[in-house]
This record gives structure tokens, C-alpha cells and sequence, in this order.
């Protein structure tokens, strides 16, 4: 148990519902614990607008990045850090045995395993390793088309490419040494898109799994999503049950047709489509704040709601000058 008992979601941006999430966890506790954020620029940050405090930090990039944060946390009586994108995972995972001693716990992975998430490389010998198939990666000298191009350390869909043949590569692609050529797989006649939100205590041990099929998709988010329980589900409770350094809200990526699975990418942080797994009943705002905050430990849930169907929206944060 530790007597920090604030929330910090760093990079907060537009994840209000995130922020939401967790501020709904918060008020069923007696402590009068808030839920704080931080984001380059809070002002123009919608989620930091409804977070209960917000502060600027600097650029991830910066190297006083995790001084500022670490000073932060200890000023705000922070007890549960939340990274929500990539590029800051590895500077945090390095630095989480600072911010323990002090009482503070970052939700991440250890070091080893976000190097790990954050080259598609590694992942395929991850899900390998988990008896899990993956789409074969080609050498570039032996190309087979129609194939996927992608950075190795990418997110969001960004820099991705579909090659039908030799005429669709470009020399700066050829020459590029993080882009991979990836087998390519149809999702859009024949595979289904999966992304599954897992919950893993300190220990590394799953205590939850939502498989959630990607309906539509927006600038590589879900847009459109629904929780299904299916043969999916059933392989990643046998395969993925103990993922040595996981720690939090692991998401990972699938596609599916059939019994045929293939793992495509593992993001060690919270999605985007998360609050699809909130509303079905996956707690892991809750769970985490009574596993860190209050030293309990987490029971395995299987009770979440199955077909739920998100459709999510734009709205507004209106900002008046003061």
C-alpha cells in the first residue's frame, strides 16, 4: 500500500474517456483521489480539461523529460502513473525503479519487453515463442507480392503501405532500413481485425482478456468496435497467460479467420479503444488502482459483457479566454 494515492495520465491529448474511466474508479474510494494530466500544451489538450489538474512538461524527446515528471509526481502526491503512447514507454520503463523507491508506480512493462513491443521484429519471435503464428517477414531481396510494408518501431498505421507488386516499390522504401515486408493478410475479404485489451498484474499473470473486432478504423484508431467472446479469446487465455515484464493494460493486435490466427503487434499501454473494454465490465482502471494504491491482489474476471458495440463520435471541449 502507498500513501500516494493521485493519478497521473501522461500525454492525455484527446483520451478524455480515459481520464473519465479512471475518475469514476477514483470516486468510489475514500481517499479523495484525483486524477491528473499532463500534455505538451494542456491548454489545447481536450482530456486535460476535464482531468482534475493538468501541467505542462516538456517533449518526450527532452532530456529532462523524466526529471519533470518524477518532480511532478512528487509535488502532486502521485501514486499511479498511466503512459498512453509509445514513444515515451521506453524512457519510463528504464526509469521505474526511481519512481517506485519514491512510492510511485509506472504502469509499464519492463524494459525488456517494451524493446520488445516496440520492434515488430522481436514481437513476431514474442508471439512465436507463445505458440502463436505470425505473418511471415520477407527479405527484401526476396520479395513475394502482394506484401505489407511497415516501420519496424511504427503505430497507428502511420508509414504502413500495401505492395501489390515490384512497380509499387519506390527506391527510398527499398533503402529504408525500418521498413519490413511483411506477408500480406486481406482483412477486408477474408481476415478479421482483432484488438484484445490484457490485464496483467505485477506478476505477469493475465487476470483479464476483451478481444474487440475492429468494425472501422480512423487514422489507425477504432472507430467502430465490439467485444467478442471466441475461439480467440479461448487461445490467448491458454497461450498468453504468463507474459514475463507485462505489467497493466497490454494490446495486441490479431487477425483471424477461422482457427487460423496470426499476431500481428502488442502495445504495452492503453489503447485507444479502451473505453469498449471499460463499459463491458473490464475494471482495469479500478484493478489497478486497488492492486498498486492498496496492495491487493486482482482475481481473474471472465464476466465482461460479450457483443457490445461501440460507435464513438467527435465532441467538443469549449475553452473561453480568462
Amino acid at each position: 500500500m502507498t500513501t500516494n494515492k493521485n493519478v497521473l495520465i501522461l500525454s492525455a491529448g484527446r483520451r478524455v474517456e480515459l481520464v473519465q474511466d479512471f475518475q469514476a474508479e477514483a470516486a468510489k474510494f475514500s481517499d479523495g483521489i484525483k486524477v491528473l494530466a499532463t500534455d505538451l500544451n494542456p491548454r489545447m489538450s481536450p482530456a486535460c480539461h476535464v482531468a482534475d489538474g493538468a501541467f505542462s512538461v516538456p517533449p518526450i524527446s527532452a532530456e529532462n523529460y523524466i526529471d519533470s515528471i518524477f518532480d511532478l509526481a512528487l509535488e502532486q502526491n502521485i501514486g499511479l502513473i498511466i503512459p498512453t503512447i509509445d514513444t515515451e514507454l521506453q524512457k519510463l520503463a528504464d526509469a521505474r525503479r526511481r519512481f517506485e523507491e519514491a512510492g510511485i508506480h509506472i504502469i509499464v512493462s519492463d524494459s525488456e519487453l517494451v524493446t520488445i513491443c516496440r520492434d515488430k521484429r522481436f514481437t513476431a519471435s514474442l508471439f512465436n515463442h507463445c505458440d502463436i503464428d505470425t505473418p511471415e517477414i520477407y527479405e527484401r531481396e526476396n520479395l513475394t507480392f502482394p506484401c505489407f510494408a511497415k516501420p519496424y518501431d511504427g503505430s497507428r498505421s502511420i508509414g504502413a503501405k500495401y505492395i501489390h507488386t515490384a512497380e509499387d516499390l519506390s527506391y527510398d522504401m527499398l533503402k529504408d532500413p525500418k521498413i519490413i515486408f511483411c506477408q500480406y493478410i486481406d482483412i477486408t475479404n477474408e481476415f478479421t481485425e482483432f484488438t484484445v485489451d490484457l490485464y496483467y498484474d505485477r506478476s505477469g499473470r493475465l487476470k483479464c482478456a476483451v478481444p474487440r473486432e475492429r468494425l472501422e478504423v480512423r487514422t489507425g484508431e477504432v472507430s467502430k468496435g465490439a467485444t467478442r467472446r471466441n475461439g480467440l479469446y479461448t487461445l490467448l487465455i491458454d497461450k498468453m497467460s504468463h507474459l514475463e515484464g507485462a505489467r497493466g493494460c497490454i494490446t495486441a493486435q490479431f487477425f483471424c479467420k477461422g482457427s487460423t490466427v496470426y499476431g500481428i503487434e502488442i502495445n504495452p499501454r492503453f489503447g485507444g479503444g479502451f473505453p469498449l473494454t471499460y463499459a463491458a465490465g473490464g475494471n482495469y482502471p479500478g484493478w489497478l488502482m486497488r492492486e498498486y494504491l492498496y496492495g491487493e491482489k486482482i482475481p481473474f474476471f471472465d464476466e465482461w459483457e460479450n457483443n457490445l458495440i461501440m460507435l464513438r463520435y467527435d465532441a467538443k471541449v469549449l475553452v473561453r479566454d480568462k
